[in-house]
């Protein structure tokens, strides 16, 4: 029995083996069936992206630093007492315009006018002693020349009338002084400008150490705007500001670039670079006349330092910037695109100068660019030519990488 058992294993085998054999050349039919039905499907074709452009045109444009800046007066002056006394008169209102040289304040001026008395007084007591001193020199000469008196005695009086004219001359500037405390105790304007609010009080023992003072004015026109600009853009404002013909215009706005507030110019540069910042400090003047620059008002300075004469131009929407730096999409004739490094100049937020990388006429895309890559087919929405000048309406500044 075992013999018969064993001779009908190897049939078993062989039908194993050929259903695994079919299996196979089952599963090779059908990846071969697939790849070669595969192949003759067309693959799916990428459509054109729809993007807006622009040409590139020449055009003016101005060169402007936009910066942060400080309305600084001309002059702010903290009046402070320059003796003791008494305050006993106030002769100015709060907020008033006052001129140089207007009463402000009166301290009480009886002591010093005592104390000039004293001194007058002094005074004609040493002019008598003066005169009985020079009657006596007078005397002493005649019996000198006679040989009548002693030389010493002739020259002690000489002497003698020396100190009396010293003494005098000690009494006149004792007198001086009084008289400039009695100047001193009537208050007035050092400079023309706006008084602020009262310090101090009539009734107020002030004396020279008073502090915040009587009353501080402060100059409202003329008056300037202080502001810094970078290191990297003083060279081209020291080559316009430093030509005897050229007046840099200067413009202020408001704190949030909504309205312009005056217009003046550019007087005045620092003389040396904050280490902390690598900024430069510039002073403009403005006449003011309005007063509607306010003193330690923060305000947009608008620099004018130049202007580019018949520059590239494209609107500022077309310049990216990435690996490559700043580029630009340029659409070729045959609709796609391609990836083009540009440098850039300045702007004025609407348009950008290409300083270099493009030239006049050629064409950009400004909107759509989100999924754009090297190569990429386009659909032009509408080609529109950029501007042939350019103006802000909201003065920004873009530096050139």
């Amino acid at each position: 029995m075992s013999d018969a058992t064993q001779a009908q294993h190897p049939p078993h085998k062989g039908r194993r083996l050929l259903i695994v054999s079919l299996v196979a050349i089952v599963i090779i039919a059908l990846v071969l069936f697939h790849v070669i039905s595969g192949s003759g499907k067309k693959k799916p074709v990428t459509p054109p992206q729809l993007v807006s452009a622009a040409k590139a045109t020449l055009g003016d444009m101005p060169e402007i630093l936009n910066e942060l800046g400080t309305v600084t007066p001309v002059a702010t002056v903290n009046v402070l007492p320059q003796l003791s006394g008494y305050l006993t008169d106030v002769g100015y209102k709060e907020g008033q315009d006052v001129v140089k040289g207007q009463f402000l304040a009166q301290i009480d001026p009886r002591q010093y006018e005592i104390d000039k008395r004293q001194a007058e007084a002094q005074m004609a007591k040493d002019k008598a002693a003066l005169a009985q001193a020079r009657s006596d020199l007078a005397r002493f000469t005649t019996l000198n020349e006679q040989k009548s008196i002693a030389e010493q005695t002739f020259a002690d009086q000489k002497f003698t009338v020396q100190q009396d004219e010293a003494a005098v001359k000690a009494d006149e500037a004792n007198i001086a002084q009084f008289d400039l405390d009695l100047a001193y105790c009537h208050i007035v304007a050092p400079v023309s400008g706006r008084v602020g609010l009262r310090l101090v009080d009539p009734g107020n023992y002030v004396t020279q150490s008073t502090s915040p003072g009587i009353v501080t004015i402060t100059t409202m026109k003329p008056t300037t705007v202080q502001f810094t600009v970078p290191q990297n853009s003083l060279a081209n404002v020291l080559k316009r500001f430093g030509t005897a013909d050229t007046t840099l215009a200067v413009t202020a706005f408001s704190s949030d670039n909504s309205r312009q507030i005056a217009t003046g110019k550019l007087y005045a540069l620092g003389n040396q670079m904050a280490t902390a910042t690598g900024t430069v400090t510039l002073r403009a003047t403005f006449d003011n006349d309005d007063e509607a620059l306010y003193p330690n008002e923060f305000v947009n300075v608008r620099l004018l330092v130049d202007t580019l004469k018949q520059a590239v131009l494209v609107p500022t929407p077309a310049v990216q910037s990435g690996a490559p730096g700043d580029f630009v999409y340029l659409v070729n004739a045959d609709q796609s695109v391609s990836v083009h490094k540009v440098i850039l100049g300045p702007s004025d937020g609407k348009f950008t100068v290409i300083a270099t990388g493009l030239t006049a006429g050629q064409t950009v895309v400004t909107d759509g660019m989100d999924r754009l890559t090297d190569g990429a087919k386009v659909k032009l929405a509408g080609a529109k030519p950029a501007a042939g000048s350019s103006t802000a309406d909201a003065p920004r500044r873009r530096h050139a990488s």
